[in-house]
């Protein structure tokens, strides 16, 4: 039996610039390259017509067909790692199973009983940095505790950026190195108890001109103002050193955005618990939210009686998709005018995005209910009429979403904002005092 090592695809879905399949190649051993389709993963989704497992599966086929041009072959499985792994190591005599990092709670456990599995069998395991710049203590203070402020922490990340951080990995020059077999089935979408979903995916190449304008145009959702680049980011179809250095000289700001996704994965790998339903800022877990399904239900489905509120979710519903303004203030709508558990909408959006990242999806929700690291002050309560006004104040994107704003159909408001900034207000300073700040 030939030895051969394996690479595992996970947040990687890509055959150039990917730290860990380059270290996998260069180590002269053929290379096997493997997929999982993780059934502790897909179990829990509730949608089985899931626009994510959809654009997997398409970046899946699109890595086979490179891979069958260059004599080789993706196996992709479906079940659990310990179930994959076990058949492989009957299968192929491994000297080494290489991948990349994770940082969520499941993944670590999970790399952490297969690397323990493998050391059994005396096969190694070897992971590497891939979907962020900066990871774990690579930007921390000097006296070597971890940031909890963006501003210090981002200009302490650009003092440590040097040019090779962004150089990629020559991944095309050891290709002869992947094993060379025949083609193998990829499981089909039914297969794995999935409907397809007839949507069309952004682009995974980066418009330098609307990076170019970010700065100017990101929050103004009738615009075509922003790259739509997160899902390739999350799934990693795109390398996070290509688009941080195209940016680095059209754009601070959009440059900032792929900083504040590296800030969130470091706060995910030093305090874990906010990944698990905790709130960064313990106080604030003291917060007596209010239970009322039917005003959740109505903000789900973009039934609130603002417009603006209701655009961004008809939006996320339709598409998978919402523009970054719209993310902070259908947040503070939910935790702050209606004062439900900000953990609710933090669970709708991971259902609901398609590039939804564990780290910085609960960084944003944790932002907008006051609860996180350098999170909005809890008495900042977003006015959805002055929203409007100053970021759709043509109302091209509610025309979008909400033709029937103008309407008589179209439903009051389910709650006065004076009086729901009111609630907010004293409920937040009772939980929080004497830390109310």
């Amino acid at each position: 039996m030939r030895t051969v090592n394996i690479f595992w695809f996970r947040r990687d879905l890509r055959l150039n610039d990917n730290a860990g399949l380059y270290h996998a190649l260069a180590g002269g051993i053929p290379v096997i390259p493997i997929f999982i389709f993780d059934t502790n993963i897909l179990n829990e989704l509730e949608e089985k017509s899931d626009r994510r497992v959809e654009f997997i599966y398409a970046a899946l086929k699109q890595m086979q067909i490179e891979l069958v041009m260059l004599g080789s072959s993706l196996e992709v499985y479906h079940g659990t790692p310990a179930e994959v792994f076990s058949q492989l190591l009957i299968k192929y005599s491994i000297n080494t199973v290489f991948t990349n990092h994770d940082y969520e709670p499941y993944a670590q456990e999970r790399d952490k009983t297969i690397q323990e599995r493998l050391k059994a069998q005396g096969v190694m395991f070897r992971s590497y940095k891939d979907q962020v710049i900066f990871e774990m203590d690579e930007v921390i203070k000097d006296n070597s505790n971890p940031y909890t402020v963006f501003t210090p922490y981002s200009r302490k990340w650009k003092s440590v950026l040097t040019d090779k951080d962004l150089e990629p990995y020559p991944n095309q020059s050891l290709f002869h190195h992947f094993h060379k077999q025949e083609p193998r089935v990829i499981p089909s979408l039914r297969s794995l108890g999935f409907r397809s979903v007839d949507l069309p995916f952004p682009s995974q190449e980066l418009d330098e001109a609307i990076v170019k304008d970010y700065g100017e145009q990101r929050n103004f959702p009738g615009l075509t103002g922003t790259s739509k680049m997160g899902v390739h980011l999350r799934f990693g179809t795109v390398s996070i050193r290509e688009i941080a250095l195209k940016s680095r000289g059209l754009s601070e700001t959009y440059l900032n955005e792929l900083i504040w996704r590296d800030f969130y994965h470091m706060i995910l790998w030093h305090f874990p618990r906010v990944g698990t339903g905790n709130s960064f800022k313990r106080e604030y877990d003291a917060i007596e939210w209010r239970r009322d399904e039917g005003e959740f239900e109505k903000w789900c489905l973009g039934q609130t009686g603002y417009p603006i509120v209701d655009a961004g979710m008809r939006e996320l519903n339709a598409t998978g998709f919402m523009h970054n303004r719209l993310r902070m203030i259908v947040a503070s709508f939910l935790s702050k005018h209606l004062l439900l558990d900000w953990r609710l909408g933090e669970a709708y959006f991971a259902n609901k995005l398609l590039d939804f990242d564990l780290a910085a999806n609960n960084g944003g929700w944790q932002w907008a209910a006051g609860s996180g690291c350098d999170a909005a002050p809890y008495f900042r309560i977003f006015n959805p009429r002055l929203q409007t006004e100053k970021f759709d104040p043509q109302h091209t994107y509610i025309k979008k979403w909400v033709p029937e704003y103008t309407h008589l159909s179209y439903p009051r408001p389910i709650v006065e904002h004076e009086l729901a900034r009111k609630r907010c207000l004293e409920t937040y300073a009772k939980a929080l005092k004497p830390n109310a700040a």
